[in-house]
């Protein structure tokens, strides 16, 4: 259950100290109309108002996208905390004591010994490099240095880039001095031991310090670029227990809700380039820690977006970079464009050089989608002027081609193959189609999962039972006597569809733990993100208070009736199959099980 470690009364004491619509309002503008706030959604991006916040049932609503919950589930989906996490802070914000230790390692389960104690040192230290860097003379040759190559105060600021003394220990003192032990100060990779005797020293030295945040924003290691001629030019933490770069997105926290409005994000290949790209007005911009893209990497990013603007640098190993991880993320389901860098430069120098209007409208503006920028890879080292080199471009060309799901893509490209070669369109369709088949016989073809949707919840056209069914549970929400009368009323039956089963299961456990009524409540003891949609969804229609047990016994009957119609379908089904297979005695059996199912009906 989410809010095991936190008892109902604490959970419903903080959620009544914070009331949602003010909670809401510092992400979304809400303007009242009738008992409701509406405003525009933040889970998505929509230019007319379907995002509804109840000020009397403390839940909000998207009739766009279905994202639902409370003030809790709110946190959880937009800032990704957990259950833990966002009852710290919506405590803190209601002037509500927790009884209970809330801290990083009892909201992360498995956490490694003296994670606590990493975090807090790393953290003390990102606010003291920050502070040599802004405040001190010392900092002011990095300061400057900074600021000439473009990055402006509040850059600095917003990324806590900082400065790393000119010294041999001196990070070693002041931590010691602050209670860390040497032990975890070596496990977080912040100093190093000396080969020759017991002593330490710091790891960074005299460098331009950049803080790396995990995905709560926790400080959990840093990069450092050397100022003089020292190398190597960047030096970044080692991997730790609390620093896996496989599994971090650099910029990622502070990007997450512009990712999830602009329903994409623009992926580079170094801090530095996300940074500027930031500057430029970029800023669902995140930052690989100097690895391909992982299946973690793509996990992360699969909760927030299925669409993907890859801006690597336009050098070689860029370009093959790019064309590798656009391959993997489009077998994944995501749909994918291409950022093309003119002449050799990487995404920061090209900020610099050009400026940041022309890197919004020439580069991010002007990507390539994933199939035209194939085309574009796959020229790479041939002269299509030498035939040998031009068939085996065409070819490899139509094996893409031939796995796009979209008819119109396929055709579009075709078409400009056919142009491009003067070859007959008729005859690229039937290879294209030839190589598909081929492809698939053989494997090659990914089966690729479908691009991500907004799980919307509709009532347009539903079917008898289906509105039924949400009329039961409208009704269980309300009432505990109802919702075990429902259940034995079902008996061994069970719901249609799969998630209203689910939501009555949970509230059959709700119940059987002595709780009465209370859907804000229910919907934290939901775990999984659907069904909280779907029950703050049917929380904001309007039912009876009261319900007869005859309107009660409509609704089963509804439920029930449609198990019966499919019943009666799979017996005409073997009814069918008994006479092709000329067994009349059991088709005319069979006929009659029809007849007394029709007759139930």
């Amino acid at each position: 259950m989410a809010n095991a470690r936190i008892e109902d009364e604490k959970v419903n004491q903080i959620r009544e100290a914070v009331d949602i619509v003010d909670l809401i309002s510092e992400y979304v503008q809400l303007k009242k109309q009738g008992r409701n706030y509406f405003g525009l959604c933040p889970f998505h991006t929509e230019n007319s108002p379907s995002f509804s916040v109840s000020a009397d049932k403390q839940i909000f609503h998207c009739f766009g996208c279905g994202a639902g919950g409370n003030a809790y589930t709110f946190l959880m989906d937009k800032e990704g905390y957990s259950f833990v996490e966002a009852a710290k802070v919506l405590a803190e914000k209601g002037n509500i004591p927790l009884d209970v230790e809330i801290n990083n390692e009892a909201s992360r389960p498995n956490m490694p010994e003296g994670y606590k104690q990493m975090i807090e040192a790393h953290d003390l230290l990102r606010k003291f490099y920050h502070h040599l860097l802004v405040n001190t003379t010392e900092g002011q040759q990095a300061l400057e240095y900074l600021l000439q190559r473009g990055l402006t105060e509040a850059v600095i600021e917003k990324f806590q880039i900082g400065y790393a003394l000119d010294s041999w220990d001196f990070v070693y003192k002041f931590l010691v001095k602050r209670g860390f032990s040497e032990e975890i100060l070596e496990k977080a990779g912040l100093i190093i031991p000396r080969e020759k005797d017991k002593s330490y020293f710091d790891r960074f030295r005299n460098r331009v310090m950049f803080p790396i945040t995990d995905h709560q924003g926790n400080t959990i290691a840093f990069s450092g670029r050397a100022l003089g001629d020292d190398e190597p030019k960047y030096l970044n933490s080692p991997e730790t227990p609390i620093f896996n770069k496989s599994a971090i997105l650099y910029n990622f926290h502070k990007a997450r809700s512009h990712i999830r409005k602009k329903e994409q994000v623009v992926i580079f290949e170094g801090f530095a380039d996300c940074i500027s790209a930031v500057r430029a007005g970029v800023e669902h911009s995140v930052a690989t820690m100097g690895t391909a893209l992982t299946d973690q990497h793509v996990q992360i990013l699969k909760r927030n977006t299925d669409q993907i603007l890859l801006c690597y640098d336009s050098d070689s190993a860029g370009l093959t970079a790019a064309y590798r991880a656009s391959n993997m993320l489009i077998e994944q389901g995501f749909q994918v464009k291409v950022a093309l860098m003119p002449d050799n430069l990487d995404p920061d120098d090209y900020i610099k050089k050009y400026g940041e209007k022309s890197f919004n409208s020439e580069v991010i503006g002007a990507s390539l989608t994933y199939m035209a920028f194939q085309m574009h890879y796959l020229r790479r080292g041939k002269n299509l002027n030498n035939e040998g080199d031009r068939i085996a471009y065409i070819e490899e060309v139509l094996k893409r081609i031939s796995r796009l799901s979209n008819a119109v893509e396929r055709d579009l490209y075709l078409r400009q193959l056919s142009s491009e070669f003067s070859l007959s369109l008729d005859a690229l369709e039937d290879q294209a189609r030839q190589t598909f088949i081929t492809e698939r016989k053989t494997g090659n073809v990914p089966e690729r999962p479908s691009p991500q949707f907004s799980l919307r919840y509709e009532h347009k056209l539903k079917p008898a039972y289906h509105n039924a069914e949400v009329k039961l549970i409208a009704h269980m929400l309300k009432s505990r006597e109802i919702t075990f009368k429902v259940q034995q009323m079902l008996g061994t039956n069970t719901l249609n569809v799969d998630e209203h089963q689910a939501i009555i299961t949970y509230l059959y456990a709700f119940y059987e733990e002595d709780r009465e009524p209370d859907t804000n409540l229910f919907l934290t003891y939901l775990a999984d993100r659907n069904l909280r949609r779907i029950v703050s969804e049917i929380e904001m229609m309007s039912v009876n208070e009261e319900v007869a047990d005859k309107e009660l016994t409509d609704y089963i009957n509804q439920v029930l009736k449609y198990q019966k119609m499919l019943k009666i379908k799979e017996k005409e089904a073997e009814g069918k199959d008994a006479e092709r297979r000329n067994d009349y005695g059991r088709a005319a059996q069979i006929a009659m099980e029809i007849i007394q199912l029709r007759k139930l009906l």
